[in-house]
């Protein structure tokens, strides 16, 4: 898995387009005192890069380190695991990823609380990614 920089976010976050994808998996790992991780898989889209096709549908896998702080939390009027705006950001040394972001104003900037706000949100200490090749047929 790649470790994702605090400076390298915002490339990444133009690299995939999460609006619409899916939260496929999520398996909380505890290993005892502090070791603390999370790994979930979502579904994506690659960023257009040609208008006259669709972007290819890519399932990316994450692990959340030294996790700090998370909440799974299902409303009976939203489907379960559909991503509307997935973001992610760096404040106080932990990285946070929230998958179900509200819209923000052109040029506006997330802040701490609208991470904390969200009903699915992670955070920890180091974030891990990878793209999960489809098996084989």
């Amino acid at each position: 898995m790649i470790r994702l920089q605090a400076a390298d976010l915002a490339g990444f976050a133009r690299r995939y387009r999460f609006n619409g994808g899916r939260l496929r998996r999520v398996k909380l790992r505890y290993a005892g005192g502090a070791d603390f991780a999370i790994e979930f898989v979502l579904t994506a889209r690659a960023s257009v890069k040609d208008l006259g096709m669709e972007p290819a549908l890519i399932k990316l896998r994450f692990r959340l380190e030294g996790v700090e702080e998370f909440r799974f939390q299902k409303r009976s009027s939203v489907t379960a695991g559909n991503v509307s705006e997935a973001r992610m950001g760096y404040f106080n040394g932990l990285y946070y990823v929230n998958l179900d972001a509200w819209g923000l104003a052109p040029g506006d900037v997330p802040k701490l609380h609208d991470f904390r706000a969200s009903d699915t949100y992670l955070a920890g200490t180091a974030l891990y990614w990878e793209e999960v090749k489809p098996k084989p047929a």
